[in-house]
């Protein structure tokens, strides 16, 4: 196994252009385990540790841009107002250790269905940027997994950041582990209000082959808090309205059986997280509606 170590951006673009088949590394805590593990035995390792620029991060008007390299550590520190469901899911990153040195890009590059950044850049809306010798492009977070630990990366690009939009409401994230650390998903879910374009947006971890968002259940859930009038009133959502939300959240898992849980309890574990999650963050919004109207 050969050890690539460029010093540049540019360095790092021609030695995977040279050596698509060079696998990135930078936290190297999915990596690493693989390896250890021998479940992996790469030709080449491309260490990104030498480029200070994937670990920084701009605030900017609507979006964050986050490098691929910033710690989940760092999310839950700085960026906590703009990116809440990012930053909840970052604190069950398995232990501070492993917060310290992970970031969204290696979720991104392993593309596991039970990575737990994915339901949160689904529900906040996210994109790629994703960048070869050829050039830079923006892939949507809704068409980066494409299967079971794969995504739409060609063979020489490599991931210099993700734009994520700034939360214009609450956002939420919950997870079902076997305990309270160092655990992988059973099953994950994310939601995040949009009350500027009036829209919700979910994300589901572990309950299908990639990270998927219950389309069913945001599209009801959007026809019945406009026809409604929950944005306008901040009333409080009906129990069959919270009910129905939770059953199309549930039938929008794919999930197998394994040695985590069975398909059945992925299936009623998101439902009952869609439906706990959706209460939180309606509330939320509801406090804020409420403190806009007592100021004015």
């Amino acid at each position: 196994m050969d050890f690539l170590r460029p010093a540049s951006w540019e360095e790092a673009l021609a030695a995977k252009a040279e050596h698509p088949t060079a696998v990135p590394i930078a936290g190297g805590t999915d990596v690493m385990v693989e390896i250890n593990f021998d479940h992996r035995r790469p030709e080449y390792l491309l260490d990104l540790n030498r480029i200070g620029e994937l670990s920084e991060w701009q605030v900017g008007q609507d979006t964050v841009r986050l490098g691929a390299s910033v710690p989940y550590s760092a999310i839950m520190e700085h960026l906590r107002t703009e990116l809440p469901g990012l930053a909840l899911a970052s604190h069950t990153v398995a232990s501070p250790q492993i917060r310290n040195r992970g970031g969204v890009g290696g979720n991104l590059g392993t593309a596991s269905p039970a990575g737990d950044a994915h339901p949160a850049l689904l529900a906040a809306g996210a994109e790629v940027e994703a960048e070869s010798v050829r050039g830079a492009r923006m892939i949507p977070i809704d068409a980066f997994y494409t299967g079971v630990k794969r995504n739409a990366l060609e063979p020489d690009e490599l991931i210099r950041a993700v734009h994520i939009k700034k939360a214009d409401g609450p956002q939420q994230f919950s997870k079902v582990g076997t305990r309270n650390a160092m655990v992988i998903a059973v099953c994950a879910f994310g939601l995040a209000l949009h009350p500027e374009t009036r829209t919700v947006r979910t994300g589901i971890g572990s309950a299908a082959p990639t990270p998927v968002r219950a389309r069913e259940a945001e599209e009801f859930l959007n026809a019945a808090l406009e026809e409604g009038g929950f944005w306008e009133s901040g009333k409080i959502i009906t129990p069959s309205v919270a009910k129905q939300f939770a059953q199309l959240a549930s039938g929008a898992c794919n999930p197998i059986d394994d040695v985590r849980g069975t398909a059945a309890y992925r299936r009623h574990a998101v439902g009952i997280m869609a439906r706990r999650t959706l209460g939180w963050t309606w509330e939320q919004y509801r406090g804020a509606d409420r403190t806009l109207e007592g100021a004015a």
